[in-house]
């Protein structure tokens, strides 16, 4: 009785496994023509017209030999390289002295400085620009001596390359911050002890101990913000005047002169710092890993009294560099008219007489932003989960992996402008989505999907394989595994997935400046219709909603994240 109870039992169960294996496969292979079909094969395409005319006729290399030929054109990419350079010595370096400020002393109000540094995320990039111009420009505070405080203003050439490097910096500085302050705390304090003991002075032990150990954190951070400068619009687009750089050249091809063919070869021209970037990014990355071993034991901070007041004067100059150009904004949009009636009045918030057409661009951008942040998490996650836990189809597992992290390479006037191209062809069967939310929000997703991936699998690979080799043995559906198991083990990184999706749909420019349609207007891409138009106060109001929005959804996310930590991580903890 009891072999036929079982082997009237076991074929179903094999069935159903099978199935379930299939279902896996299917899922595996549905993540790789997804990502191929919203990446890889729009970027082919991008790529492609830059070898063709207005007319779609094949003329080689001509855009290329047009470009460098062009003194203006050329120019552009000189301005690009150069500024970068420079915005990237100034933001590494303050960054570091910032980072190590807050890691290596005994300074007050270390919470304070960190929160702060934080503050040029929820902003956009146009932001700083704006901020600039009050402060600096023909009617700036500081150039008419604060309000006539001051017998003689100071006069700056902020229209052009100082305002982009001021801006550019502002943008850079807590990347290049967040890459120093988890570098400088993985330091092994053993190292510091032998050099002690080998009788080295502190200028030497900084010399041959703390800068070696954070330089794969140094490269990383040259690169991302070399990449981030290189690549911004919002910074040049509002300060820049007569200065061209390689984005606002795109921008000016593809939306003042309608040449697509050459908005693709300067897509491409955009591009290949990036990948360069990327590239070694990666490869730091595998090597900063390898730092540590089992032994290490944390950094012992000592206290010194003209180390500290150095650091502690410095992080508050910063700090108030920081905060002066965010409270300039919610100033300038308070006040009635600039400079000639300084009382305060919300009428700028009022946006149905300006470039912005209302309210109707920040409701629009918060929808964009959920459903972002919804999407994106599920999609990105699953994808993550697939790739690092399923045991079949290693070849096209490796592809999604490659395809998954492509994106970090890609910058956003690319990835735009490749989606015009794809989807905006009648014959493409997705040509139905083109000029809808659906492209602004997969643009978003494409846009920013590298670093939420990254999260992801970072989360996915502290889990022990058992888990699922368990469930297999006992045959349950991974999909159960990964709901009652995985997602629960993950949910701090879940959370900090959408956080990052919201934040950056909210002040991106550059991915939804060609695809928002005239109704689908956005918050961050109104501001460049305001500014143009001449609308500056109401484009400070504008960016300050913006900036509100964002730190009320960090505060919720940390709030959430808090609670939800104590409940995941309560298992690991000994009693």
């Amino acid at each position: 009785m009891m072999e036929k109870q079982t082997s009237g039992w076991t074929p179903p169960v094999r069935r159903n496994w099978g199935e379930l294996i299939n279902l896996q496969n299917f899922l595996i292979a549905v993540l790789v023509i997804t990502l191929t079909t919203t990446t890889l094969v729009p970027l082919c395409l991008l790529f492609s017209k830059a070898f063709f005319d207005k007319n779609a006729e094949f003329i080689g290399i001509y855009n290329f030999i047009k470009y460098f030929t062009t003194p203006s054109l050329a120019q552009s990419l000189w301005n690009t390289i150069w500024v970068s350079l420079l915005s990237t010595v100034i933001a590494v370096t303050l960054a570091f002295l910032y980072a190590y400020g807050i890691s290596r002393t005994t300074i007050r109000g270390k919470a304070y400085l960190h929160y702060v540094a934080m503050l040029p995320l929820f902003e956009p990039t146009m932001m700083h620009g704006i901020a600039l111009t009050y402060l600096f420009g023909n009617q700036g505070i500081v150039t008419k001596g604060f309000f006539g405080l001051l017998p003689g203003g100071i006069s700056i050439p902020i229209y052009g390359p100082v305002g982009i490097v001021i801006s550019e910096v502002i943008y850079l500085f807590p990347q290049a911050f967040l890459i120093f302050i988890t570098a400088l705390s993985i330091t092994d304090q053993r190292l510091y002890e032998a050099a002690e003991t080998l009788g080295a002075s502190k200028t030497k032990m900084f010399l041959t101990v703390t800068l070696p150990s954070v330089k794969y954190g140094l490269i990383s951070a040259i690169f991302v913000c070399f990449t981030a400068c290189f690549t911004d619009f919002g910074a040049p687009q509002a300060i820049g005047g007569k200065f061209n750089v390689l984005a606002t050249d795109i921008y000016k091809q593809v939306i003042g002169q309608q040449n697509m063919s050459m908005g693709a070869t300067v897509g491409i021209l955009l591009t290949i710092p990036a990948i360069i970037a990327f590239v070694v990014d990666r490869m730091v990355e595998r090597k900063q890993r390898s730092m540590l071993s089992s032994k290490s034991t944390p950094y012992r901070i000592n206290a010194s009294k003209t180390r500290d007041t150095f650091y502690q004067l410095f992080g508050w100059i910063i700090s108030i560099a920081i905060l002066i150009p965010l409270v300039t904004i919610v100033c300038a949009s308070l006040i009635k008219v600039w400079p000639y009636n300084l009382s305060f009045s919300f009428k700028h918030y009022d946006f149905s007489h300006v470039a912005g057409s209302g309210l109707d661009p920040f409701w629009t951008s918060l929808r964009v932003a959920f459903l972002t942040a919804i999407v994106g998490t599920f999609i990105t996650f699953l994808f993550a989960y697939l790739i690092e836990k399923s045991r079949h189809l290693n070849g096209l597992r490796q592809i999604g992996y490659f395809l998954s992290v492509l994106p970090l390479a890609l910058p956003g006037m690319v990835i735009g402008l490749a989606y015009i191209f794809f989807f905006n062809n009648p014959s493409n069967p997705l040509n139905w989505i083109y000029g809808t939310m659906i492209i602004l929000v997969l643009a978003n997703i494409t846009h920013f999907y590298g670093v939420p991936f990254i999260t992801a699998t970072t989360a996915l690979k502290k889990l022990d394989k058992e888990f699922e080799l368990v469930a297999e043995s006992m045959r349950v559906p991974f999909y159960k595994t990964l709901l009652k198991v995985t997602v629960p083990m993950c949910l701090p990184a879940i959370i900090e997935i959408a956080m990052y999706f919201f934040v950056n749909s909210m002040v991106t420019v550059s991915a939804v400046v060609f695809l928002r349609s005239a109704d689908l207007n956005l918050a961050a891409v109104a501001l460049v219709s305001m500014e143009d138009a001449g609308d500056v106060a109401a484009a400070a109001a504008m960016a300050v909603l913006i900036v509100i929005t964002n730190i009320i959804v960090r505060l919720l996310y940390t709030l959430l994240s808090k609670n939800v930590r104590k409940k995941t991580e309560a298992w690991q903890v000994r009693k």
